[in-house]
């Protein structure tokens, strides 16, 4: 079976949900998957018009009067069969995350204590907003999908989220604290 790319497959599960449209795509990038994954704006349209040459979805073009035309794409039961045989596969790439914050710390001797410890305390400000922000969308997915057979999966990786900025958070007040 032909191998596609990680955002092929990323665009092949949005289009699982209610989201039929590049934009709403592009939202619920914005919205959700943003938090664990980054798929460009530029990414979207392309990958779009290759799911359908490769007809694992078709598209079609909505009509409504007084607004231009808006293609909804829909997955095909190829395109489904590619997504579910991806989904069996094992993971290739285990992540490694990439963080600017422990990258200068780590040459933390050249900066000032006073820079370390303004860069770990902006560091725990964003974490407490990001922590907040995944509160919002766990009692919005609670409140508006609780019963969509998606938001269990939903609210798995977005506890994951969560307690991983939990602990991130543990560890600059440690840090904080104790080791500066």
């Amino acid at each position: 079976m032909k191998r596609y790319n990680d955002t092929t497959y990323a665009i092949l599960g949005i289009l699982t949900t209610e989201c039929k449209s590049g934009y709403a795509i592009k939202q619920i990038m914005d919205q959700s998957l943003n938090h664990f994954w980054k798929i460009s704006y530029g990414q979207i349209y392309p990958t779009l018009k290759l799911i359908v040459q490769e007809e694992l979805a078709e598209v079609r073009t909505l009509s409504s009067q007084g607004r231009p035309d808006r293609n909804e794409y829909h997955l095909t039961s190829k395109g489904i069969e590619v997504l579910k045989n991806w989904l069996e596969q094992p993971i290739e790439h285990f992540p490694i995350e990439r963080n600017e914050v422990l990258l200068k710390l780590f040459f933390g001797r050249f900066q000032t204590q006073e820079k370390q410890v303004f860069l770990l305390q902006t560091y725990k400000k964003e974490l407490d907003r990001r922590y907040q922000t995944y509160i919002t969308i766990e009692q919005a997915i609670i409140n508006q999908n609780y019963n969509d057979e998606d938001s269990k999966y939903w609210l798995l990786t977005l506890d994951y989220g969560k307690r991983i900025t939990k602990a991130a958070i543990e560890w600059c007040v440690f840090t904080l604290e104790n080791k500066l």
